[in-house]
């Protein structure tokens, strides 16, 4: 099993944004959001390295046009979904109110475009 830090490398803002705005609706809101509060605390010069790495290597795996299920696979997103939430659960800590009032504002932008 690869380790978060193989997917950093697959993470860039634009491709974040790209694939976000792109399948915003598939991946639904709750993961949407989990992905935009953890991409704001990636963000923050507060956010300590270690968060950053799992966070970046999550996105890495989000972002990723081949990961172990194909996203146009019936089911394709549950592997994303799982890696977004287990950095999520481990990034915890990290997460301030203004990561997730950002995250709100992007997201209803995002979902008022559909």
């Amino acid at each position: 099993m690869k380790h978060e830090n193989d997917y950093i490398e697959h993470y860039s803002d634009d491709s974040f944004w790209l694939k976000s705005k792109k399948f915003a609706i598939k991946i639904g809101k709750e993961a949407m959001e989990k992905s935009l509060v953890m991409y704001y605390c990636l963000k923050d010069p507060d956010t300590p390295r270690k968060h950053k790495n799992v966070i970046m290597g999550a996105l890495g795996y989000f972002i990723m046009p081949l990961d172990l299920i194909p996203d146009l696979l019936p089911g394709g997103w549950g592997d994303d979904l799982g890696a977004l939430a287990l950095a999520f659960a481990m990034v915890t800590k990290s997460i301030k109110p203004e990561h997730v009032e950002n995250a709100q504002s992007k997201l209803n932008k995002l979902f008022s475009r559909s």
